[in-house]
């Protein structure tokens, strides 16, 4: 986490949202009655889940905010240097799936939690929404989450500077050969606008969770099952290509110039995960952070996600 002032604001950079336990506290990881629905967080690609710092001061503040809140940071493997390396080479489907067990072995989640992803954590907390349903995700929040797949590698965070240029070598050498699409985990939501046969054919993650081959109507139940889903898309992303992916736009077909919005896909129009009918139910929320990627305005983080969505009415 890098704080800065900016005019009036202060503005985090947020590549990950740190977390300890409770458990000394309260013990037993039991949540005493009148404490606020637990949250999971997510981190994003080139950190891990409890890196002092990257975004540690945020979770601060979501405590200082959220009396007694209990909060769960996934971490992927076994330790931090695990959880960073994979953030870049394990499988998504299978970091999904642990992530859904470490959920379901927590019993302070059991009734419920509210799910907060950063970048490429917030598909995979979405995915994680759609195959595991119990316990239930109330409210997912995601913050600059490539929900349409990026086509484009413009920088990447993190400190691994080398582990970076790897991975856009690999990007170009062909996201959609076998062994690059089934270990990269960038390459799990590339997505080819100009190639959209192939990427539908070959996308491992993405495509299959975006229900754009065999309509999975569990996912879109599970989906539905979410009493709010809040998408912020930064205005100034020079990361995310092309931004509107954090909106669930994305390119035309055929070309990567002109972008559409949500409203105007079949994802939304043939209802395939459900979208529409949640946007119909005021559930689905589109809001805007004017700043690059995940940078954090920390009074608007305050009054519009954590007054509005984290803290109990």
């Amino acid at each position: 986490m890098y704080p800065r002032k900016s005019s009036a604001k202060f503005v985090v950079m947020c590549l990950i949202i740190t977390t300890y336990s409770y458990a000394e506290i309260i013990g037993n990881n039991d949540i005493i009655s009148n404490s606020p629905l637990p949250i999971v967080l997510w981190h994003g690609m080139g950190d891990s889940c409890c890196n002092p710092i990257s975004i540690g001061g945020v979770q601060k503040f979501l405590e200082e905010n959220i009396p007694n809140v209990y909060v769960h940071s996934l971490e992927i493997g076994k330790n931090e240097l695990i959880d960073f390396e994979n953030s870049y080479l394990m499988n998504v489907n299978e970091q999904v799936s642990m992530a859904c067990e470490k959920i379901a072995a927590d019993p302070a989640l059991k009734s419920g939690y509210n799910a907060i992803g950063f970048s490429q954590g917030g598909q995979f907390l979405r995915a994680v929404a759609q195959r595991c349903p119990s316990p239930p995700i109330k409210n997912l929040i995601t913050f600059g989450a490539q929900h349409q797949g990026v086509y484009g590698f413009p920088r990447c965070p993190g400190e691994s500077k080398t582990l970076c240029d790897y991975v856009r070598r690999l990007l170009n050498e062909g996201a959609y050969i076998s062994w690059i699409q089934n270990h990269l985990v960038q390459a799990e939501y590339w997505h080819d606008p100009l190639h959209e046969a192939e990427y539908r054919a070959k996308s491992v993650f993405l495509a299959e969770i975006n229900n754009e081959n065999v309509k999975n109507e569990t996912y879109k139940t599970n989906l539905k099952k979410l009493e709010n889903f809040v998408m912020v898309l930064f205005t100034e992303d020079e990361m995310v290509d092309p931004k509107e992916s954090e909106w669930f736009g994305f390119y035309k077909p055929g070309q990567a110039k002109e972008t559409v919005k949500l409203q105007d896909t079949p994802l939304y129009q043939e209802d395939w995960l459900g979208l529409k009918e949640m946007d119909n139910n005021k559930k689905l929320h589109f809001l805007k952070l004017v700043g690059d990627h995940l940078q954090i305005d920390l009074k608007w983080f305050k009054s519009e996600i954590i007054d509005k969505f984290l803290i109990p009415k």
